[in-house]
């Protein structure tokens, strides 16, 4: 298999863009211009070559294709060789002239450079080596078939049951007609009552599915930072986390309980906004955070310990305070019975004192 990497820094030299998509007519001529910046300390020459591409496998990247005497590469014409100064840019241009008998449909291709000049080797093949280049899609006009459709929607790695966002949801498009096809729409989130949690970009990338194809794409669900997400491809988002980190992530991006992933997807060989085909799917999938209610429980137990401990400890405070204020009542009580009964003991000592007196008297007189 032959491989590309694009915009990385092999011979600090970036091209761009990383793809040009363009249409024409049989016998019609196509201009168009990349850009080339030599990111070197010193001069150097880089030499130009075009090689023929299909998709195989459903990631999407690009299979080259060795013959170059026909299709699309045949088609390209750009100069030779360029030579860029130290941090210089320049502006390549290059033309598609497309046969009056080319067929209608897709035709791909990529203008590739490297440091040293192409090598043929027999029949048109070229060996690419280690290159950078841009990808061209070329549609040529007219009447074209077109087939294919959404085939699944799934969680990529989890299954129905996951613990954490981010959630990756991937779906497969296969093409089976004569051009390419970029299929665009939503993927909105929806919980257990009905309600929208997030609407997500179906194809944030733009991605093509080449015909005779299929090709996989990611949609990935995350809270934070979003709006990333929706323009990067993120799969290696949901990297291993320990015991904490996991919790602090659910705690950020919390998701409980039952959801619905709903699909729904516009396209054709039209452009996008032409497009009429629709295709839609759903999900039913469950977000349990085992993590972070373990601790939310742990936390619970604790804080329902110390209220019950506390209420105990005032209960018996409470308790031993009435039992205080209970005892000085009854002393208070006591004291005061005895009190009354002295009280009334002296005055029965006195009314009978006062009562022998009056017979004393009585006595006297008689």
């Amino acid at each position: 298999m032959l491989l590309l990497i694009f915009i990385q820094p092999v011979f600090a030299l970036t091209i761009s863009p990383v793809r040009m998509e363009i249409k024409g007519d049989p016998g019609k001529t196509v201009n168009g211009q990349i850009e080339l910046f030599n990111e070197q300390n010193e001069t150097k020459i880089f030499y130009s070559s075009s090689q023929n591409f299909e998709a195989r496998g459903d990631s999407g990247a690009p299979y080259f294709l060795p013959d170059t005497t026909k299709g699309l590469a045949s088609w390209i014409t750009v100069q030779e060789s360029v030579t860029l100064q130290s941090q210089e840019r320049k502006k390549i241009p290059f033309s598609v002239q497309i046969p009056k008998n080319a067929e209608a449909g897709g035709y791909f291709a990529a203008i590739l450079w490297g440091t040293s000049p192409a090598k043929e080797q027999g029949g048109g093949q070229v060996s690419i080596g280690g290159k950078l280049g841009v990808l061209i899609l070329l549609s040529v006009s007219g009447e074209t078939k077109e087939g294919g459709g959404l085939l699944d929607l799934k969680i990529d790695e989890s299954g129905r049951f996951v613990n954490s966002l981010p959630i990756t949801f991937t779906y497969r498009f296969s093409n089976d007609g004569s051009e390419r096809v970029k299929p665009s729409g939503e993927l909105k989130i929806k919980n257990l009552f009905g309600f929208t949690k997030a609407t997500l970009n179906a194809n944030a990338q733009s991605g093509n599915v080449l015909p005779g194809s299929i090709r996989k794409f990611s949609v990935i669900w995350i809270e934070k930072n979003q709006e990333k997400s929706d323009v990067f491809s993120l799969p290696e988002t949901k990297e291993k986390l320990g015991f904490f980190a996991t919790v602090k992530n659910q705690w950020q991006n919390f998701a409980l309980g039952p959801y619905k992933a709903e699909l729904d997807l516009v396209y054709g060989a039209l452009s996008e906004e032409q497009a009429t085909n629709k295709a839609k799917a759903s999900y039913r999938f469950f977000v349990v955070p085992w993590q972070l209610l373990i601790i939310i429980i742990i936390i619970l137990a604790i804080v329902g310990f110390i209220g019950w401990f506390g209420l105990k400890k005032y209960n018996q405070w409470i308790t031993k305070k009435a039992i205080k204020q209970f005892g000085a009542m009854q002393l208070v009580q006591k004291s005061a019975i005895i009190k009354d009964g002295n009280d009334k003991e002296i005055m029965r000592k006195l009314k009978n004192m006062k009562s022998s007196r009056k017979t004393t008297s009585r006595k006297k007189n008689v």
